[in-house]
């Protein structure tokens, strides 16, 4: 009798609970999630529009007769481009890239496409991890996104380190969309990790743009490789803030009444700070420039904002209730709306020497804010964390403890021959199947 009194109560609580969910959902807009952040300049905004068209680029299947062209073409020379690889070409061990040589911004460009949604080996890269299944770098990543990053070193390794002695003064980009996103991400970690093997490449050189991030690497590895991994999200986009396997991506676009149960009873119950603590849990890698359009309660878009940070805790947790979280997911809106904030920040110009005062002032800051980004990170007690070092040039030396006790990256022997050591290292890290083709260690086959 006790037992049937006591229901309806726990009937009350519960309605209770999933009515604050559902009213804090309603409420909750993209733009929440950068409120505090400070608006990006439109030097270090200024690359994202291009290397959105350069990702447009690798859909068409002849460069020099475009079929669906942006407006204002792809700004892409075909007599540059370097290398184009197919899903044929991949074997679908990768989604289809290409090597362009900008010659007119200085940058050596990978570019690679997003999620083919007819494309089963796609499906199977995002599939291919388990939460704590890969370490790496003293932190966890996403293994099949790994894995597709070793490929593409794999193939591009000579070519990369040629174009790299060859042009001393370029800089080395890795760009990528939803999927593609995520093996630039951790592409551009192992090359930083590695950079003996590109001619010792200066670590300002390397830099990555992930757009419409997929979550990819735990909180430590997002905080430590800030400087140069940015990540590029417009205003309601689910995937940055949705968990990388493909079943949760879309428990979130469905929203099924159980799992609207789950996550109910998940969001209120259990605080922000049991999940900055997993340290097997992957976020958006990087800083964080996030492009605002729309305003609550207001119709139609507004001029776009772009606001940046190297946020460590409130890193796009919260699923946003939005008839637009897929749309923004689009590369075609994210370029669009990134060129309309860079249109705008150039009607703003300001004179040339106020300019470069204004870059030296931007690098002491960003400097700065990744310092303070990690320290906020050893403060939480984030698994793995490491405290900036006192000249805050080079973040190499923060992970050395790491690299020394994880089985699974260990240091790179030195020789005299560049692409000895090359070989050398993809031997330390990886195993080969049946068919000379590189495994991560530890995969199950």
């Amino acid at each position: 009798m006790s037992i049937a009194c006591g229901l309806p109560l726990l009937e009350c609580v519960y309605c209770l609970a999933c009515t604050r969910w559902a009213w804090k959902k309603c409420l909750h807009t993209g733009g929440h999630d950068s409120e505090n952040w400070p608006e990006a300049t439109p030097e270090e905004f200024e690359p994202i529009p291009r290397l959105c068209r350069y990702i447009l680029a690798v859909y068409e299947d002849d460069l020099r007769n475009p079929v669906s062209a942006p407006p204002g073409g792809y700004g892409i020379d075909p007599d540059c481009v370097i290398t184009k690889k197919s899903y044929k070409d991949t074997q679908g061990r990768v989604p289809p890239y290409l090597l362009y040589l900008d010659h007119e911004h200085a940058d050596i460009v990978l570019a690679i496409r997003g999620l083919n949604l007819g494309s089963q080996s796609d499906y199977k890269t995002l599939l291919d991890n388990k939460p704590g299944q890969r370490k790496f770098d003293g932190g966890y990543v996403h293994n099949g996104l790994l894995k597709a990053a070793v490929y593409v070193l794999n193939t591009e390794c000579d070519t990369l380190r040629e174009l790299v002695e060859k042009y001393p003064n370029y800089t080395l980009t890795f760009t990528g969309h939803s999927l593609g996103s995520g093996v630039a991400a951790l592409l551009t970690i192992v090359v930083v990790r590695n950079r003996e093997q590109f001619g010792n490449i200066d670590r300002k050189r390397i830099r990555c743009y992930a757009i419409a991030p997929a979550r990819c690497m735990s909180l430590n590895l997002a905080v430590r490789y800030a400087d140069v991994i940015n990540s590029i999200v417009l205003q309601d986009d689910f995937l940055p803030r949705t968990a990388t396997p493909l079943q949760d991506i879309f428990q979130s676009l469905f929203c099924l009444p159980c799992v609207l149960c789950l996550r109910c009873m998940r969001d209120t119950c259990i605080p922000e700070e049991h999940f900055l603590k997993d340290p097997r849990r992957l976020y958006a890698p990087g800083r964080c420039y996030h492009i605002v359009e729309r305003k609550p309660f207001r119709i139609g878009r507004n001029p776009p904002v772009v606001r940046t940070a190297v946020p460590v805790d409130g890193r796009f947790e919260h699923i946003v209730l939005s008839c637009n979280a897929t749309s923004d997911h689009a590369l075609l809106w994210i370029e669009r709306e990134s060129q309309r904030a860079l249109d705008k920040y150039r009607a703003m110009e300001i004179p040339p020497t106020q300019k470069m005062e204004r870059q030296e002032t931007l690098a002491k800051e960003h400097n700065e804010e990744h310092k303070a980004a990690l320290r906020r990170a050893v403060t939480l007690d984030i698994p793995h964390a490491y405290s900036p070092s006192g000249d805050g040039q080079d973040n190499d030396h923060m992970s050395a403890t790491s690299l020394e006790s994880s089985s699974s990256v260990g240091s790179v022997r030195k020789g005299n021959r560049p692409s000895g050591n090359w070989e050398d290292l993809i031997e330390r890290l990886f195993d080969r199947d049946d068919h000379g083709q590189l495994l991560v260690k530890g995969h199950i086959k």
